[in-house]
């Protein structure tokens, strides 16, 4: 090839924006390779297997003719086209379609696959039943902690409303000291003695119901009064006529 004189117009005139001459050659490689891709399409041959399916759907979409036998030996035992089988006719009226098989795999090989295919399905679903079933344990469970809560919550109020009637109507007898140590209110910066504390290990055993009932006992036999109504009552027999109930459980 000669060289290229770059001194002369045609050099010159030439269009040298950065980036060009490589937008050029990529459009020309697209151009070339869609060419390319046409031409394959033209001249490419069908296969073996597309020619057979090709024949295969031309004649499975044509009708009998005269020229198939079995086909002339249902016309001569007065057989017409469009009639189902049967002496009374009632079978079928078209040919058991067929079933190619293409592929390489064997035999049940598809209803193994569909199986498993199932199962996988029915174990999902288990999953999922499982777990809606986790789910809605779970939140009962929450339920019924958030309720014992709440009534823990309110007898522990009504233990100190119990305990502050307690000190009160105590102190109203001179009593100085109460019967036991958690019948009262307890100051929190009072500092407590030996005996304090292990009277409050031996009450700690108790619970809040257990603590509520013995108090509400005691205030009804010692001094005729009731929590619940917060009555002070004469005597126990006005406590027995005149309260509205005889018990927690009632007042409630």
């Amino acid at each position: 090839d000669e060289e290229e004189d770059y001194m002369s117009d045609l050099f010159i005139k030439q269009d040298v924006r950065p980036g060009l001459p490589m937008v050029r050659r990529v459009k020309e490689a697209i151009q070339k390779e869609e060419k390319q891709r046409e031409a394959n399409e033209k001249s490419r041959q069908k296969s073996i297997k597309e020619e057979e399916k090709e024949r295969r759907d031309l004649v499975l979409k044509s009708a009998l003719g005269n020229e198939n036998k079995g086909f002339a030996l249902l016309q001569k035992m007065g057989y017409k086209s469009g009639q189902a089988l049967g002496k009374s006719g009632e079978g079928i009226v078209e040919p058991i379609p067929l079933n190619i098989k293409t592929g390489r795999s064997g035999l049940g090989h598809e209803e193994l696959k569909k199986r498993k295919a199932e199962e996988k399905l029915e174990n999902y679903r288990q999953k999922l039943h499982m777990k809606k079933q986790a789910n809605e344990q779970a939140a009962d469970q929450f339920r019924v902690r958030f309720k014992n809560k709440q009534e823990e919550r309110k007898m522990e109020g009504d233990l100190r409303k119990s305990q502050r009637a307690c000190q009160q109507l105590d102190m109203q007898k001179d009593i100085d000291v109460p019967k036991e140590t958690w019948y009262w209110l307890e100051p929190e910066e009072e500092e407590k003695n030996e005996e304090d504390k292990e009277d409050e290990h031996s009450s700690s055993d108790l619970s809040v119901s257990e603590k509520l009932h013995i108090l509400t006992t005691y205030l009804r036999e010692e001094h005729f009064y009731c929590i619940w109504c917060g009555t002070t009552y004469e005597d126990s027999e006005d406590l027995s006529s005149n309260c509205p109930g005889n018990s927690a459980a009632d007042h409630d």
